[in-house]
């Protein structure tokens, strides 16, 4: 795979509900950096596994070909029922293998118009992008997770309750640490950025301080 020189690389590990996806965004709008969620992917690829009759690599690698970014900010795609089915096609190494030529290429040639990439996930600091030039580890505690995941999710008028979302996201955390492949971990290289008691714009000054040191030096 071709690679771009001398640009800025992201890579950012969370578990769910930490405030990883704002932070990303907040750093590709800062640096003009192409963001990628990588997890979304795996949402596109669950919701096709529902919508099609047949259901095949050939499908997946045509639809991953076709995948714009935006494409990636579909509303329909944060659906429990979706959520399951990317679960499952996330256990399908050669699925794996296909998103992940997809994802390598958003994060080491990214188009030109950007100066990098930035991608978040759960293994994209552990297997993906173990070189990328920033590589952080952002966390909350369960409670404050929950809390904003259920606030997110009564703005889009779902009927669920705090401790359903607190259930599923301790459901999430164990499912994302303990499975075989590519688990959730925190590299020893990774900066830990705890978000409980930070507001998003102190936590991406932060992050922005320990960016500038480092760009700022190597110019």
């Amino acid at each position: 795979m071709r690679k771009r020189k001398n640009i800025i690389t992201v890579a950012i590990d969370s578990p769910a509900a930490a405030g990883a996806g704002t932070q990303a965004k907040y750093i590709a709008e800062e640096y003009n950096l192409l963001y990628l969620d990588t997890g979304k992917i795996y949402r596109v690829i669950g919701k096709l596994s529902l919508d099609k009759k047949k259901f095949n690599y050939r499908t997946v690698k045509n639809k991953v070909s076709s995948i714009k970014i935006k494409n990636l900010e579909d509303k329909s795609l944060l659906s429990d029922k979706i959520a399951v089915a990317a679960s499952l096609v996330a256990k399908d190494k050669k699925i794996r293998k296909i998103i992940k030529n997809f994802q390598l290429n958003c994060g080491y040639n990214p188009p030109k118009k950007y100066e990098g990439s930035v991608l978040d996930g759960r293994d994209i600091t552990s297997v993906l992008m173990k070189d990328a030039m920033f590589k952080f580890y952002i966390t909350a505690d369960i409670k404050t997770r929950a809390s904003r995941r259920y606030l997110e999710f009564k703005k889009l008028k779902k009927k669920i309750t705090y401790n359903e979302v607190l259930k599923s996201l301790k459901n999430r955390d164990y499912l994302d640490k303990n499975r075989r492949i590519s688990p959730l971990i925190k590299t020893k290289d990774s900066i830990l950025i705890n978000t409980s008691k930070l507001s998003k714009k102190a936590c991406f000054k932060k992050i922005k301080t320990i960016m500038d040191k480092k760009i700022n030096g190597s110019l």
